[in-house]
């Protein structure tokens, strides 16, 4: 019902800047939470920024104060601001949307590598 396509990932310095995009298509007005998550080999799957509707954001303590996520409604798409990269925010970076009564829908994944 819900298709979600990130983009924006790639490599980048410690210190710089990205921001990921993930496109909704589908039936999004039922979408509840848009939500990105990330996971690096080895590593469980975490939040790293969600936004409920009607209401707002929240953070991973690791990323809070650098990343912020936004919501373009008329373009259906949601973005991650990501500065101050770290070499540890590196990952592979995936958007989800959750439909109640709490189906959750995922993106492709894209890689986001911060290395000097």
């Amino acid at each position: 019902q819900v298709q979600l396509v990130e983009s924006g990932g790639g490599l980048v310095q410690p210190g710089g800047s990205l921001r990921l995009s993930c496109a909704a298509s589908g039936s999004i007005n039922s979408i509840n939470v848009m939500a990105w998550y990330r996971q690096a080999p080895g590593m469980q799957r975490e939040r790293v920024a969600a936004i409920v509707s009607g209401s707002g954001a929240n953070y991973a303590d690791s990323v809070k104060g650098r990343f912020t996520i936004s919501r373009d409604n008329a373009k259906n798409t949601v973005y991650l601001q990501m500065n101050s990269l770290k070499p540890e925010d590196t990952g592979v970076y995936y958007c989800n949307a959750v439909v109640p009564p709490g189906y959750r829908y995922w993106g492709q994944g894209t890689q986001v590598t911060v290395s000097s």
